[in-house]
C-alpha cells in the first residue's frame, strides 16, 4: 500500500485483507531533483517516526497549495476547472495532479487524463507548478531512518516531458545512503530502460522490483500490471534496518 505521501489507508487495508492477504505498509514519497519530480517508495516505514511524519504532513500541505496554483494556471489558459471539484474528487486522499486532470477532462478541455498530463501537467507543462520537496538522497535517509526499505520508483519516467534523464550518479548516491532497490519493471518503461535499470540495480547490489503504479481510475495501467515475486518481497524485507 504505497499512496503518495501518506500511510493513512494502511490500517483500513489490513482490516480488509483479514487473513487472506499480507498488506505491506508503505508510501510513495515525493522528492525533487533540479525541479523535476522523483518518487521514492518506502516499504515498512514506521508512520510514527517523527521526521518522516513531519515531512509527509508538509508535503500534503504543499499539495493543497500547489493544486490551487495549478488551477489558477488553468484559468489563465481559459480552462474553467473548479478547485471545489478537485477537492471533491480527492475526497480524504491527498490532492494530486490526477484529481486535477480528471476535473479538466470534465470541462471538455481534453478527452483523457493522459492527454491533460501530456499537454498541461507534465514537468515543464504550461499548467504545471513545481513542488518544493526534499532531494532524493534525503528522501532515502528519511525512509531508512523510519525503519523502511527505500526503492527508487519508475526512474525511466524522470523528465519524460523535458527529455532529461536521471544521472546514474544520483542513483549511486541514493544507494550509498541506504536505498534497497530500483523499480526497473514499470508498465511505462521501455525495454531498453528496463534492461538499463536492472543492470544498474544489480551492479549496485540492489533488489530489482516491479510495480503497476496504480493509484485509481486516473491511471491507464491496471492494478497488477506489474508485480514482484515472493522472493523479491522477501529480499526487500531482509534489507529492513
Amino acid at each position: 500500500m504505497t499512496d503518495h505521501d501518506t500511510m493513512a489507508a494502511v490500517d483500513e487495508a489490513v482490516l480488509a485483507a483479514g487473513d487472506d492477504l499480507e498488506v505491506i505498509p508503505g508510501t510513495e514519497f515525493s522528492a525533487e531533483l533540479d525541479g523535476v519530480s522523483v518518487h521514492v517508495l518506502g516499504y515498512w516505514p514506521d508512520p510514527r517516526d517523527v521526521a518522516l511524519a513531519e515531512e509527509m504532513d508538509r508535503l500534503r500541505n504543499e499539495r493543497e497549495r500547489r493544486a490551487v496554483a495549478i488551477v489558477d494556471r488553468f484559468h489563465d489558459l481559459d480552462v474553467p476547472v473548479s478547485m471545489a471539484r478537485v477537492r471533491e474528487l480527492a475526497g480524504a486522499a491527498p490532492i494530486g495532479r490526477p484529481h486535477i486532470a480528471t476535473a479538466v477532462v470534465e470541462t471538455g478541455a481534453a478527452a483523457t487524463t493522459p492527454e491533460v498530463f501530456d499537454r498541461f501537467l507534465a514537468d515543464g507543462g504550461p499548467a504545471n507548478v513545481p513542488k518544493h520537496a526534499v532531494d532524493p538522497v534525503t528522501a532515502v535517509r528519511l525512509l531508512v531512518g523510519a525503519g523502511g526499505v527505500a526503492v527508487l520508483a519508475h526512474p525511466g519516467l524522470f523528465g519524460s516531458r523535458t527529455g532529461e534523464t536521471m544521472d546514474d550518479a544520483v542513483v549511486e548516491e541514493m544507494a550509498a545512503a541506504g536505498m534497497g532497490g530500483i523499480e526497473a519493471d514499470h508498465p511505462d518503461h521501455t525495454p531498453e530502460q528496463r534492461t538499463h535499470y536492472r543492470d544498474l540495480a544489480r551492479g549496485l547490489g540492489l533488489v530489482v522490483t516491479a510495480g503497476s503504479d496504480y493509484h485509481g481510475d486516473g491511471k491507464e495501467q491496471e492494478l497488477g500490471d506489474a508485480s514482484c515475486s515472493r522472493e523479491t518481497v522477501e529480499d526487500l524485507r531482509a534489507r529492513r534496518p
